[in-house]
């Protein structure tokens, strides 16, 4: 049997979930990745020499900004009232690892918001370096941990 997809609907066209029915509860999500740098802009960095500005606040927050704006981003994904977006960054010998944490009461999960701040993230970093970096790699964005519970 064919497992029919739920972002479709009965004519194969692009549709949002339906979530009307859906019990309201507590969602968590985590999602990290990894921007592979240069040793000399990781040196950069850690001594606050990107002329753009202070690069690992910055990345996070707008880690933070884009979650709240994923459903602006991405056509399909519900709009949801985040109760915690946090973005950590950690600055490493080869580049920076983010990780976002998103929480809400809904009915719908926080995945999304989640992989969307560490992309942003990853991309702000990009930007602020590009001038000094030219191999940097974006890569390992992935989806750590996602939970329900009842409210």
């Amino acid at each position: 049997m064919k497992k029919k997809l739920t972002h479709l609907d009965d004519e194969n066209r692009p549709a949002m979930v339906d979530i009307t029915s859906k019990p309201v509860s507590y969602r968590l999500a985590e999602a990290s990745g990894f921007i592979h740098l240069n040793p000399q802009t990781v040196r950069l960095i850690a001594d606050n020499q990107i002329k753009k500005g202070e690069v690992l606040l910055t990345a996070e927050l707008a880690g933070v900004s884009a979650a709240k704006r994923t459903a602006y981003l991405i056509p399909l994904c519900h709009q949801l009232l985040l109760s915690k977006a946090r973005v950590k960054t950690e600055l490493r010998d080869d580049g920076v690892l983010a990780v976002s944490e998103m929480r809400c009461v809904g009915q719908t999960g926080v995945e999304m918001e989640a992989l969307t701040a560490v992309s942003v993230a990853l991309l702000t970093i990009y930007d602020m370096c590009k001038a000094v970096d030219k191999q940097m790699r974006i890569g390992d964005i992935v989806l750590l941990k996602k939970t329900k519970a009842s409210s």
